[in-house]
């Protein structure tokens, strides 16, 4: 039977739903073979065996084998209750932001510029607002695709497409809507678990992917200083040594990252010694939750990016997106700016973008608030004048709220094909290969196909 399976199988395998499917209450029926049905029967055994069981001595190869997949387990209780605690955070974000909005509109009333901000919303041209808000979809297409390359080369992978684009929205919502981002971590390592990732698995293509945004950043920061310094230096004076200390924290909170990923076992002997400290002294409400942090989380955070290293192809391809992707971002300033007609320069404005975002991330409130506001002031409020207010209420519709409304609605994307992107990449390109290769051939006068090969 076995070998039958063999023969019968497809080339595109089917992932599971689970990463550990369990086979409860099997029943087995016995029906009448049929010369059709044979090799069903034949694939309802292979992935009866691939999990573990064997099918009765008494059982016909006819055989129809009825069971049903548990996919509860697939997800942890603990990744549930992170996602519950993010969702949480969210609810008291979004009364934290109401107030916020409520504030603004109460300063723009009472200092009299509300007459300005409208005559300025009325002169923008909202074709650029269009582009820069297609500028950001096309943000989180390459953050997805930057998943996609993460998974691509492994044909075993449960996870679809879908459930990465879910993964990236989960990103963006939580980072927006989560004081410091916080939430973004559970949420989507839960959703990686979700679509049949082991708990190891799910963390190790997260922890790689956190790491390359956070690398990303820093080369991006850096890039941009080498060709903006004597702008910033002339336009802001010493004030722009706050910006060069936010870039200095960057990289070294990539140093302590690809430290942690080289020696986990050192810092999590000093990640116990601060938590017995700590503990001591009566500054630790959950001993049970950190001590997991620093004895487990550190590891498979390790485990999982020098499992990623080794492909260092793939890691330098997902670099590469992610500094696309910083720079869709970093230049939604600029849109804003010629919506209202103004001149400016793209370069400046990655520049001043990528130490807007540095600054807002420096903030451990919902979205950066209060960094978001004075770094863009600082950074742009010269380049849009009168028309400043307006300039940051549109930039911040299109960088903020807008994502994340549009986000919201993706967080329950699942894959449901059951092929692995690697598979399905694969027959994708044989499709072309045979598409080129039809067009390459021809007919000659005596009708004979030439075919190259």
């Amino acid at each position: 039977m076995a070998e039958d399976a063999d023969k019968n199988a497809p080339v595109a395998q089917k992932r599971p739903k689970a990463p550990k499917p369990q086979v409860v209450g099997a029943k087995v029926s016995a029906s009448k073979p049929k010369p059709k049905a044979a090799s069903k029967s034949a694939l309802g055994a292979a992935p009866k065996a691939a999990a573990g069981g064997a099918p009765k001595a008494g059982t016909r190869a006819g055989a129809k084998v009825k069971y049903r997949v548990n996919a509860v387990k697939a997800v942890s209780a603990q990744d549930r209750e992170a996602d519950k605690q993010s969702m949480g955070q969210v609810h008291k974000s979004l009364v934290f932001l109401g107030i916020v909005t409520l504030a603004y509109l109460a300063y723009l009333i009472f200092s009299g510029q509300m007459d300005v901000f409208l005559s300025s919303l009325s002169q923008v041209d909202s074709s650029w607002i269009l582009r820069g808000a297609l500028c950001y979809l096309v943000y989180y297409v390459i953050g997805v695709s930057a998943y996609v390359l993460s998974v691509i080369t492994d044909p075993n992978s449960p996870v679809g497409v879908r459930d990465l684009m879910s993964v990236e929205a989960a990103g963006v919502f939580f980072m927006n809507l989560t004081p410091n981002g916080m939430g973004a971590a559970p949420a989507q390592i839960y959703r990686l678990t979700r679509s049949g990732l082991s708990v190891g698995g799910a963390g190790a293509l997260h922890s790689t992917r956190f790491i390359m945004y956070e690398a990303g950043e820093g080369i991006f920061a850096a890039i941009m200083l080498i060709f903006r310094l004597d702008y910033f230096l002339d336009s802001f004076g010493d004030f722009i040594i706050i910006g060069i200390l936010l870039f200095a924290f960057k990289i070294l909170e990539c140093v302590v990252l690809f430290a942690i990923c080289a020696y986990p076992k050192f810092f999590s002997s000093i990640g116990n010694w601060v938590l017995r400290f700590a503990n001591k002294h009566g500054w630790v409400k959950d001993y049970d939750h950190w001590y997991q942090v620093v004895n487990n989380q550190i590891m498979e955070f390790s485990d999982g990016f020098k499992s990623a290293a080794k492909n260092k192809g793939d890691l330098i391809g997902v670099l590469v997106l992610t500094l696309l992707q910083l720079g869709c971002l970093y230049a939604l300033p600029w849109f804003v700016l010629n919506a209202f007609g103004k001149e400016a320069d793209l370069i400046t404005c990655l520049a001043s973008g990528s130490m807007l975002e540095l600054l807002t991330s420096a903030i451990p409130l919902p979205g950066g608030t209060g960094g978001a506001e004075g770094g863009f002031a600082l950074l742009f409020g010269g380049m849009f004048g009168a028309q400043a207010s307006a300039g940051f209420v549109l930039w911040r519709a299109i960088e903020y709220f807008l994502p994340t409304l549009c986000a919201a609605p993706l967080l329950g994307l699942r894959s449901t094909s059951g092929e692995s992107i690697n598979h399905r990449f694969k027959r994708y390109g044989a499709r072309l290969h045979r598409l080129f290769s039809r067009r390459g051939g021809g007919k000659g006068s005596g009708g004979i196909k030439i075919t190259f090969k």
